[in-house]
């Protein structure tokens, strides 16, 4: 963080509100468990609200947002703490896929400008491909690393190279190697 300490941040599947704290204060709960000064807790969340486009809802109730903003939530939480690591496990699983491919295109931003490590866990192909520079292919039980494939794509992703030719030769080769994996080739 700006502290010059090395931090871990975590988003999971769920957005793991407190159902009886407003927005502001799911989001600060990180900076408070830490003891941060509240002016400075204040303006850290101010900032990460604002990172995911929701800081017009910072005294809402998580049950007056939908599913993708209760998610956005969550993402601002982990941000708050300015963390050089941060690890999403699906966190856009349950999705729709409009919410989840927007969502994609913050992440994606998000990682451009905060200058961290983003370690994101997905089964979604087209997902994997869009965020990252590396996919690390595992197959399962027992659970082993059988690829890493470097993601030569544009600094900006966007819906052009969602179609783009290398992208679906990425997703294809993706998927060979998880049918290689499923049928015990790898």
């Amino acid at each position: 963080g700006a502290d010059g300490k090395q931090s871990l941040s975590m988003v999971f599947q769920e957005p793991t509100l407190m159902t009886w704290a407003r927005v502001r204060a799911n989001t600060r709960l990180p900076l408070d468990l830490r003891g941060t000064p509240r002016a400075e807790a204040d303006a850290r969340v101010t900032e990460a609200l604002q990172m995911v486009g929701l800081d017009k809802f910072a005294d809402s109730w998580p049950r007056e947002l939908s599913g993708g903003m209760q998610m956005r939530v969550s993402l601002a939480r982990a941000l708050v703490t300015h963390p050089s690591l941060l690890l999403l496990d699906e966190p856009f699983g349950a999705l729709d896929e409009f919410t989840r491919n927007k969502l994609d295109s913050d992440v994606r931003n998000l990682w451009a400008q905060q200058a961290m490590t983003v370690a994101f866990v997905t089964h979604s192909i087209y997902e994997a491909v869009f965020l990252s520079t590396r996919v690390v292919v595992m197959a399962a039980r027992p659970g082993r690393v059988i690829a890493d494939v470097a993601i030569d794509g544009p600094e900006v992703r966007d819906e052009e190279w969602r179609v783009s030719a290398p992208f679906l030769a990425y997703c294809r080769q993706l998927s060979e190697l998880l049918t290689a994996a499923a049928q015990g080739r790898v």
